[in-house]
């Protein structure tokens, strides 16, 4: 493998790419969905069972690592690939996006954010600076900007504000990064659903210099619609030649809207939050194991997929260890949905490679609108 971090388009249809970002730690494919491992671990999953759905990179949170277990503690350990037992790329998330969350319990300056901690109240500062610190300490493959996210809606002049400091921090987490072979910084475009602000910042992003860029701002209250109105423009105002990041989304339908207008990465806690829930993605939409309807079909939960809850288990049998609360419930239903999404990935990166991306996301409309068929 390569021991630096380089990103190449193969193929584009429409504003849909795929591509292959390579790392010294591995190939990711675009796009690419990341499933979210908070706390060094994707919750009810082993390390190899999710590289078995097909994910070529997870996702780490600063927040949470640098409060527990520590993120010295993680280096003095190895690291966090060697903590957590996954050897292929990680991206960390800066942890802005959890700190702005935590209404009356922080303060925000021009230095940063200081806040109380959510399990013990004990009190901490995160800034550019510490971020980056965090995230090497880590040992991340990719390492995303500190950065504020206000919650929409909002007014455009809180907006502008807060976009205009989430670029003074973009420079200061470059600086704070310096020189690391193999490793890459991502930068936030912040902005709203302003045009023209999401343009300065993205203008201020390409004269800073990263490696790859998030569109970030989104999936925080605006609803699909407006989050696809600035995905028709924002990718574009991004530079072409490298990754583009959609942060926190999600729904697979959002998923799909998103990379037909060019987005090449996304994570989101959905699909394993959803199995604890009992919430069953499937080409055919989403269903709700829990439900009554499910407890005498010997089915499996989707006849097309090869993971193991479909390949060994029924409908009837998953919803009775759901209904008994017994742990394999969450086990199989996190590993379906995780190779749920995963499956949908590849199925876009080959669409787009064949120049056929239309064609087949009219079939994955016309499935879901089609729904489920009656059980047996």
């Amino acid at each position: 493998m390569p021991d630096q971090f380089d990103f190449t388009l193969t193929a584009t249809d429409g504003t849909a790419r795929t591509g292959r970002i390579t790392t010294p730690r591995g190939e990711i494919r675009t796009p690419a969905f990341m499933p979210v491992g908070t706390a060094a671990t994707v919750k009810a999953m082993l390390p190899e069972s999710v590289a078995a759905t097909g994910a070529d990179i997870l996702l780490g949170n600063t927040y949470h690592l640098m409060l527990r277990p520590g993120a010295e503690r993680v280096a003095r350990l190895g690291g966090l690939h060697r903590f957590m037992n996954w050897e292929k790329p990680i991206l960390t998330d800066s942890g802005g996006f959890q700190v702005m969350s935590l209404a009356g319990l922080r303060k925000l300056t021009e230095e940063g954010v200081r806040f109380k901690s959510h399990i013990d109240g004990s009190e901490h500062m995160l800034s550019p600076e510490r971020s980056m610190e965090i995230q090497a300490h880590l040992g991340s493959d990719i390492v995303m900007c500190f950065d504020e996210c206000p919650a929409l809606p909002a007014e455009r002049g809180r907006i502008a504000e807060s976009m205009a400091l989430s670029m003074r921090w973009a420079a200061r987490s470059r600086a704070a990064f310096g020189e690391r072979p193999g490793h890459a910084l991502f930068g936030i475009q912040q902005g709203g659903l302003e045009e023209d602000l999401r343009a300065e910042s993205a203008e201020a992003l390409r004269a800073i210099g990263f490696e790859g860029y998030a569109v970030g701002g989104l999936a925080v209250g605006e609803g699909q619609e407006a989050m696809f109105g600035v995905l028709d423009y924002a990718p574009g105002q991004l530079p072409v030649n490298k990754p583009r990041y959609l942060m926190g989304v999600g729904k697979p339908d959002d998923i799909v809207g998103a990379v037909k207008r060019g987005i090449d990465m996304m994570d989101c806690v959905l699909p394993s939050r959803s199995g604890r829930t009992g919430q069953v993605f499937t080409r055919r939409g989403v269903l709700n194991i829990k439900n009554a309807r499910h407890q005498d079909d010997p089915r499996p939960v989707d006849d097309a997929c090869a993971c193991p809850a479909c390949r060994g288990y029924s409908r009837a049998y998953l919803h009775h260890v759901f209904r008994s609360n017994e742990i394999i419930a969450s086990m199989l239903l996190t590993w379906h949905n995780l190779h749920y999404f995963q499956d949908l990935m590849a199925e876009m990166r080959a669409a787009i490679a064949e120049g056929r991306f239309a064609d087949w996301e009219k079939t994955f409309h016309k499935a879901r609108e089609e729904g489920d068929i009656a059980p047996l």
